[in-house]
């Protein structure tokens, strides 16, 4: 065991079972692919419809152009390693996959809390949602919260890089996972831990809490209203953010805590799929299914392409 700079990681992945390969190829293929399209259509209805150029909407697409590099951080990468019949990953292109899903898992769930207060502003204080929700502090929110997750990504990629690993070195996991890459090390791992969990407990303990805060003050607000035609249109325009958070934050938990409670690797893997790959392909079923806004301007889009097709054929 040679305690040097190693130049590749073996990632296990799922199973080493040729068939099983080919299955998970295809199941893989086809979830990213649909991801990626869904969350394209979403971005595309969003800025071709003039009626949807609110900041709900723009939170709505920039929440969809971060689904799309989420998943390509680490979906791409196995796939490649799936065809290619090979496990192994540079020690440079572990890095940079790990500091690119940091920035994006990040951003992701700072972008759950700005639309919760979106909705909070636009349902507890609707008199005043244009002045404050104005275009400049929506774009403000969005830098603010990809700057954060930057500067985060930057601190916990330069932690690992003064790390040393043992020759093999062996990762229980489909793509370079913060927390496998830092139990991967021979070294001293005590202030990377440290700093793992503090900064979940700041960045998501906060963003959550503010969730809660946001919608706390929604029901409140709701349950005040006297006509039943508003309680419903109130909760008709949350549903499908409160759906997606609760997507969202259920998988990340039950990953993290089932990894607290078993050390089954791949187990830890599969319940992985769920966050980086399941819920950014089903957010946009989510948005377009339950808002008819949305599926109008989804509809006035396909419709369009559909008359672009004989012209072009003519």
């Amino acid at each position: 065991m040679n305690d040097t700079q190693i130049s590749e990681f073996i990632l296990r992945g799922f199973s080493e079972d040729p068939r099983v390969q080919l299955i998970l190829f295809g199941l893989f293929l086809s979830m990213y692919l649909v991801a990626v399209l869904g969350n394209l259509l979403i971005i595309l209805a969003v800025s071709s419809d003039p009626h949807l150029h609110t900041p709900m909407y723009f939170f709505l697409s920039v929440l969809s152009l971060d689904d799309v590099c989420f998943t390509s951080t680490t979906v791409p990468k196995m796939l490649f390693n799936i065809q290619t019949h090979s496990r192994a990953i540079s020690y440079v292109g572990c890095i940079v996959q790990m500091y690119f899903f940091l920035i994006f898992a990040g951003l992701d769930n700072f972008l759950l809390a700005v639309m919760a207060y979106d909705r909070f502003v636009a349902i507890c204080h609707p008199l005043h949602y244009t002045v404050i929700m104005n275009p400049r502090f929506c774009v403000l929110l969005v830098l603010g919260s990809l700057m954060v997750n930057v500067l985060y990504s930057t601190m916990q990629s330069v932690m690992v890089l003064q790390l040393s690993f043992c020759v093999p070195c062996e990762i229980p996991h489909f793509f370079c996972e913060l927390n496998q890459v830092v139990h991967s090390a021979c070294s001293d791992t005590f202030l990377d831990d440290m700093s793992i969990y503090l900064a979940a407990f700041l960045l998501g303990g906060t963003t959550f809490i503010g969730i809660l805060y946001s919608y706390s003050k929604i029901v409140s607000s709701i349950r005040a209203m006297s006509s039943a035609r508003g309680k419903y249109k109130a909760f008709s325009t949350c549903a499908s953010h409160l759906s997606v958070v609760s997507l969202f934050y259920g998988t990340v938990l039950g990953v993290y805590l089932s990894s607290a409670v078993t050390r089954n690797s791949h187990s830890i893997a599969r319940a992985s799929v769920m966050y980086t790959v399941v819920t950014p392909m089903l957010n946009p079923f989510i948005y377009s299914l339950r808002n008819k806004d949305l599926k109008r301007a989804l509809g006035q889009l396909l419709e369009k392409e559909q008359r672009k097709v004989p012209v072009l054929l003519r």
